[in-house]
């Protein structure tokens, strides 16, 4: 079993700035795609709510949580939470980084492999 992880307890702005980084790298992912002509999946952002709806009408939402300063992931296979870690989000049970899960989830409502990074 993976060991647990200490959380950094962030400035809210800083919250709100890594969070904020997170969904516009998220939505410019979506517009290349969409440029290359990867795949369109339909993005739609309301406040700290952001809705990815894949063909074929299966949906990841991805929602701040600013008092737990979390971002949370609701897909097909299950809801995670992430906190900030160094930098990174890191998932508050499995561990496992937001990109590469988002990634998983992705990949899994497309049909095809699809990958997310992290902004630099």
């Amino acid at each position: 079993m993976t060991e647990p992880t200490s959380y950094e307890r962030l400035a809210e702005s800083d919250y709100q700035a890594r969070a904020a980084a997170v969904f516009a790298s998220v939505e410019s992912t979506l517009d290349r795609w969409l440029d290359d002509d990867v795949i369109d999946i339909d993005a739609h952002r309301t406040g700290g709510l952001l809705e990815l709806a894949f063909p074929g009408g299966g949906r990841i939402v991805l929602n701040t949580q600013p008092p737990l300063q979390e971002i949370w992931l609701a897909a097909r296979s299950g809801g995670l939470h992430f906190r900030c870690v160094g930098g990174r989000w890191i998932d508050t049970r499995g561990q496992r980084e937001f990109f590469e899960a988002l990634s998983e989830c992705a990949t899994e409502e497309a049909g095809k492999r699809l990958r997310f990074v992290a902004p630099d």
